[in-house]
């Protein structure tokens, strides 16, 4: 089983990939989330390394945090990053004392050429709520988000849309929302809001950013 979810070869992982987008739900929240986790890995040479940090919310307190290493088995390949990080992620997430209600990982949800990003991979494989926040674009088309925090633009594909551009602070550059799983964008969009702080963002993939880089430089 392993094997077969985590392959070393492009042509297998893209099947699964195919076999995986099936099994994506895009839907409501059934519930109001209480807790949230941010998901994010570092490398250092051959070795990755994931964090899942987890917060109450609508608090943001902290509450805790669990890690993964592993060896990188995949390259780098746009649109195949969850063959590269998403076992770590995954084994980090299986760690954690309570599993969140919602977690927002560091990449795309359905935001992807086959609408099966790394977020909505480890969200059908988990069974669980999942947002990508992405960083830089990966798929889609999209007008500038206005100015303000909060302002946000549809990010479309293929006549769908398929996530939002944004803006989580004044003047800076926007962020990519998608649902990932179990969730739909108004909500995706509503919880990244809700877990900023004064950083671009979200709280809880800032931290599980900061403490996987931390714990790659101590390996060097």
């Amino acid at each position: 089983m392993e094997r077969h979810i985590w392959p070393g070869d492009i042509q297998t992982a893209r099947r699964i990939q195919i076999e995986l987008s099936k099994r994506v739900t895009i839907c409501p929240l059934r519930k109001r989330p209480s807790l949230i986790a941010g998901v994010d890995a570092a490398f250092c040479g051959e070795l990755v390394i994931a964090v899942a940090s987890v917060f109450a919310y609508p608090s943001l307190i902290h509450r805790y945090d669990a890690t993964s290493r592993g060896d990188v088995r995949f390259p780098y390949i746009p649109g195949l990053l969850s063959f590269r990080e998403g076992q770590a992620f995954i084994s980090a997430i299986k760690k954690l004392k309570t599993i969140p209600d919602v977690i927002i990982v560091d990449g795309q949800g359905i935001a992807h050429p086959l609408g099966i990003g790394i977020a909505s991979h480890i969200g059908v494989l988990l069974g669980i709520p999942t947002i990508g926040c992405a960083k830089t674009r990966l798929v889609g088309e999209h007008a500038e988000p206005g100015p303000e925090r909060g302002q946000w633009t549809p990010l479309t594909y293929k006549k769908e849309r398929i996530g939002a551009v944004l803006r989580t602070r004044d003047g800076v550059k926007p962020v990519f929302v998608s649902p990932g799983n179990l969730i739909d964008l108004d909500s995706s969009i509503e919880i990244v809001l809700h877990s900023l702080t004064r950083y671009r963002l979200p709280e809880p993939i800032r931290r599980a950013d900061r403490l996987s880089k931390e714990l790659s430089k101590r390996n060097v």
